[in-house]
């Protein structure tokens, strides 16, 4: 299997069981070794107070692209920490793109960072994640030892 492949297998065993994503209606635009890349319209009910994306919508898109960039690799992998820039609005109506990519993968924790842009390729936001591979597997893989 290549690394690709493993990665566009792991992503379906996740998305399968990923109702948090599935329900803001993001989708899964590419994945592959230590990258992902999905995208998610802003509904009304995405939208605060000030009219604008609710950061924390903004947030849990660039979670989830961070969740399967990290869990390409058919390891079961967990956010140790991560930390988010606002840079401009989202606005109803944008379609708003999450690119993760690994910065560092070293033993059982990796760094990976994800840019947050509209349609204009404007910038959004910039997120920064740790994460940490826990025991377990996404699928089923016979590995060569």
């Amino acid at each position: 299997m290549t690394p690709k492949e493993r990665a566009e297998k792991s992503a379906a065993a996740m998305w399968s069981t990923d109702r948090a994503s599935q329900h803001m209606g993001m989708q899964i635009v590419e994945v592959d070794e230590g990258q992902a890349t999905l995208s998610m319209t802003v509904k009304p009910e995405h939208c605060n107070g000030h009219g604008i994306c609710h950061g924390g919508f903004t947030f849990t898109l660039a979670d989830s692209a961070f969740a399967f960039a990290c869990n390409s690799r058919n390891l079961a992998t967990v956010a140790q920490h991560n930390n988010i820039s606002y840079i401009a609005p989202g606005r109803e109506g944008d379609v708003l793109t999450a690119k993760a990519r690994e910065i560092s993968l070293t033993g059982r924790s990796g760094i990976y960072d994800v840019t947050v842009s509209n349609q204009d390729a404007q910038v959004i936001a910039e997120f920064r994640g740790a994460s940490r591979a826990i025991k377990g597997r996404l699928f089923d893989e016979q590995t060569e030892e």
